[in-house]
């Protein structure tokens, strides 16, 4: 399977949502990669449902909803009615995460789980067989245009042969600090889905950037 590309709307420029949103419907990407969070579980605050139901009256393209919010099975059922495609958990805010997964699934969405860069693969061992889609934070979570952490391919590689372990047919996403000096790398380690935020909407041409990252 060709790896996907899905842009982090929470690079975009604000003041053009649409015209940023657009821009991603007409390029290669794959999906709509959005990042909620409550200045709990991380430092900051992005956005809630109402910007996501705005992105999703515009986008064409599934959204990839990554939660990094505290008890998140209090909205599994209100983050489906606002489109959400994929939605990922993290496994430090689940304290019954298989329930979550479960959860997740049973509203018709594929569920991911996140991990911080903290937190071993081993951690996943007996949920990775359920589990849709686990994202991979290659930087602390929280705010955008961080330092990759160079550890990371090491744990896709393990994230891969735990994969193949358990036969799951689950999906390995990279998010933070991912542009085209580290592209290929991770997609020889085992990637699958790659989250480009700064890498994208800073660029001079965001389309060829996606598409450079397609290659």
């Amino acid at each position: 399977m060709p790896h996907l590309i899905a842009p982090s709307i929470l690079s975009a420029d604000f003041a053009n949502l649409e015209r940023d949103i657009n821009m991603i419907n007409e390029s290669e990407a794959d999906w709509f990669h959005v990042d909620i969070m409550d200045g709990v579980f991380v430092p900051n605050i992005s956005f809630g449902f109402p910007v996501l139901k705005a992105i999703q009256k515009h986008a064409k393209k599934p959204l990839d909803v990554h939660l990094m919010i505290v008890d998140p099975d209090r909205y599994v059922t209100a983050f489906k009615d606002a489109g959400a495609h994929v939605l990922s958990v993290h496994l430090e805010a689940c304290t019954h995460l298989h329930r979550s997964i479960q959860n997740i699934k049973s509203h018709g969405m594929k569920a991911g789980v996140a991990i911080n860069p903290h937190s071993s693969i081993s951690l996943l061992e007996n949920t990775i067989a359920d589990i849709d889609l686990v994202c991979v934070m290659s930087v602390n979570p929280g705010f955008g245009g961080q330092k990759f952490i160079q550890n990371t391919y090491q744990k896709v590689k393990d994230l891969k042969a735990l994969i193949q372990k358990h036969n799951s047919s689950a999906l390995i996403e990279i998010d933070g600090g991912v542009d085209l000096n580290n592209y290929k790398q991770l997609l020889e380690c085992g990637a699958d889905v790659l989250v480009a935020g700064n890498t994208v909407f800073s660029s001079t041409n965001p389309k060829a950037t996606i598409q450079a990252l397609k290659k």
